[in-house]
């Protein structure tokens, strides 16, 4: 078995509540696994655990309990981060760079050379699509390109894993469906994706698993297929069926000349399989 893109082990996490004799746990006995190259999607209500999973994962928060690791190396070391892109929910930038200064800075961050810097700031606007709003101030773009030059400086390092929480928090539609398509993109590329989203259509389409969490709690788990499937339910796509055929499809199949596309459990939608997993933890508490 391939060693993971990324490994969480029985993770735990307790915040202490200030002036008070309480705790907050925000994360309990959690597993869970990234293959390399998969797009993972980690969905929850608000206050489910998300983004404090994810910044464990990032080493940017240490855990109470259990262990997270990057490609084998554990997260607490600085080295785990040397393969890894991060766009936070709400990513800050300098307005009065434009879009290339802002990736030249980044890419000095991350220890780039001159000469490297240049063509690697490039590939990365033509990558993202904004090539030609390289020398316009960020001042000027609109959320989606800025939601755009983030995940382009996530990319600057060429990361082998992509951390993305909410990547398309108030992007329009449009805006959001190319974000959508960058994420496909960058798996085709072999990059491995961790998302955190709320928006589940999307989800829909660039996850190949998902985990939801409620209340800190895993309480589902597995590919996306599996999970949207309901049990006992069968569809047949069939092209050039008759009536007879449709009204008789167990008999006749086999012996019309009808072609059969596909061969299915019916689905249901992400939605309404979040809202399933997550308001029967609630209703147990």
């Amino acid at each position: 078995m391939s060693e993971p893109a990324v490994a969480v082990t029985e993770l735990t996490k307790v915040f202490p509540v200030p002036w008070r004799r309480q705790e907050i746990v925000a994360v309990q006995n959690l597993n869970l696994r990234v293959e390399p190259g998969e797009v993972y999607g980690l969905l929850g209500p608000n206050g489910s655990g998300k983004s404090t999973t994810l910044k464990i994962i990032l080493g940017l928060v240490s855990t109470t309990r259990g262990q997270t690791e990057i490609f084998g190396r554990n997260s607490r070391l600085v080295e785990s981060r040397e393969a890894v892109g991060f766009l936070p929910e709400s990513p800050y930038f300098y307005k009065y760079l434009t879009g290339a200064e802002t990736l030249r800075f980044f890419g000095k961050l991350c220890g780039l050379s001159r000469a490297s810097l240049k063509k690697r700031v490039d590939e990365v606007l033509e990558l993202v699509g904004l090539a030609d709003a390289r020398d316009r101030r960020l001042s000027g773009y609109s959320k989606g390109m800025l939601q755009r030059i983030g995940l382009a400086q996530a990319l600057i390092d060429e990361p082998k894993l992509i951390v993305l929480d909410e990547p398309t928090a108030g992007v329009d539609p449009a805006g959001s469906r190319e974000i959508r398509d960058l994420i496909v993109d960058l798996k085709r590329r072999g990059i491995t994706v961790l998302l955190s989203s709320h928006l589940l259509a999307q989800v829909q389409e660039v996850c190949d698993r998902v985990g939801i969490l409620a209340g800190g709690v895993l309480v589902r788990e597995g590919k996306l297929e599996e999970l949207i499937a309901i049990e006992n339910q069968t569809e047949l796509v069939l092209q050039n069926a008759s009536d007879n055929l449709l009204h008789e499809i167990e008999t006749l199949a086999v012996e019309s000349h009808a072609k059969l596309i596909a061969h299915r459990r019916s689905t249901t939608t992400l939605e309404r399989l979040f809202l399933e997993a997550t308001t029967k933890h609630h209703s147990k508490e």
